[in-house]
């Protein structure tokens, strides 16, 4: 069960530190962008605040302990803070942070699933599931 609370927790960090960089990109997107990327940002953003939380009480309802310093999200996310202020590297940004959060959140579901924790597996599943489709879109945003 620790290795699960150590994955879910690195989700928390992951998620807090992603809707930190999205603020910042709906704050500093500038260009023939601007009106997309901004509305864009903030939905994701708004998505990212309530899977923040969503995740943090999972962990506490299986008797988990969720991060909540920014020193602890610092240390156990596998994201990398950004001050980009390029509107299509910020795309790219968000397009790496994003495959790398799938990849993180597939390893969760395959150890949920080995723990008969369909619980946790089905929010890591359904998660996967938006944040492909958000993939699928910034993508086309860069075409």
């Amino acid at each position: 069960m620790e290795k699960l609370h150590n994955l879910l927790n690195k989700q928390v960090a992951n998620l807090a530190v992603f809707f930190t960089k999205l603020h910042h990109y709906h704050w500093f997107v500038t260009g023939k962008g601007f009106f997309t990327l901004h509305e864009k940002f903030e939905e994701l953003y708004d998505e990212i605040n309530e899977l923040y939380d969503e995740f943090a009480e999972r962990l506490l309802a299986i008797k988990g302990k969720p991060a909540s310093t920014m020193k602890d999200y610092l240390r156990l996310t596998s994201l990398g803070e950004s001050n980009e202020m390029d509107a299509n590297l910020m795309v790219k940004e968000v397009i790496n942070d994003l495959k790398l959060l799938v990849i993180e959140l597939k390893e969760l579901t395959v150890l949920s699933q080995d723990l008969e924790d369909e619980q946790t597996a089905d929010m890591a599943i359904s998660t996967v599931t938006s944040f492909e489709k958000h993939l699928w879109m910034f993508e086309a945003f860069l075409d």
